[in-house]
């Protein structure tokens, strides 16, 4: 089964072109469940077979991607529990080290002959590293795994503290028989305006790094839409060069 595994493995360390006629050669030296097993094997997408070829071949990018995923969710959870923790750093850490990804992920499709969408595969990338559990196959991605909201978070939701004192019976007959004196009420409110403040200060937070990452998701768009239109005037600008070329061998 092992072996089988690892064969599996390398189908998708191949270029997408390359998958189909791979996975028909090896289903043909197997047999049985085996050869069913890879028979039934899903052509990947583009994305996610950008996303493979990042994890076979270029492994520190994807690890850093994840790390950078995790980082940024362990801090948006400690800020929701009332927690100090640098949102803004690891929101920066994370873009950087998907834009890394998303770099290298489409310079390996570019070498097999894919064109990956740049925008679809940083979505990818952020709702994997953001996941609350690692994917149970990494390598072996066939379909787009898109994020749904804000992934950092999912599941998550502020804690609020609700504070209990066990008391023994005759604790309680005494509270009944005398009154909460008023410093013990005074340092309650206290305690609970505190509380109330550092929730606050957690979803301003929140609110505050969501806002950051949908900027940098907004720039990194503007970028790669900036060096699109860079490529065209260079081709445009290499293509003017090669008439006026051919202009003056002619002449």
């Amino acid at each position: 089964m092992a072996d089988i595994d690892k064969q599996i493995d390398e189908l998708y360390h191949l270029p997408l072109a390359e998958f189909t006629a791979a996975r028909t050669a090896l289903a043909k030296t197997l047999s049985g469940e085996a050869a069913r097993q890879v028979r039934a094997l899903k052509k990947p997408t583009a994305v996610p077979a950008a996303v493979n070829q990042l994890y076979w071949k270029a492994r520190p990018a994807y690890d850093a991607a994840m790390k950078a995923g995790q980082a940024l969710r362990t801090a948006q959870i400690a800020t929701l529990k009332g927690k100090k923790a640098d949102v803004r750093a690891a929101t920066e850490t994370h873009r950087k080290a998907i834009a890394n990804a998303v770099h290298r992920a489409s310079e390996l499709a570019s070498e097999a002959g894919a064109n990956p969408n740049t925008d679809h595969l940083a979505r990818m990338f952020e709702a994997l590293s953001l996941a609350a559990t690692p994917p149970s196959a990494p390598g072996r991605f066939v379909d787009v795994i898109a994020a749904s909201g804000f992934d950092a978070l999912a599941g998550v939701t502020p804690v609020t503290r609700v504070h209990t004192t066990a008391r023994s019976d005759h604790a309680i007959e005494t509270e009944h028989a005398a009154p909460t004196p008023k410093l013990d009420r005074a340092a309650e409110k206290r305690r609970l305006e505190q509380e109330r403040r550092e929730q606050r200060e957690a979803e301003a937070l929140l609110r505050t790094a969501t806002r950051d990452l949908e900027r940098a998701r907004e720039h990194e768009r503007e970028a790669r839409d900036a060096l699109k239109r860079a490529e065209v005037d260079v081709a445009i600008a290499e293509r003017a060069v090669a008439e006026a070329r051919e202009r003056l061998k002619a002449n």
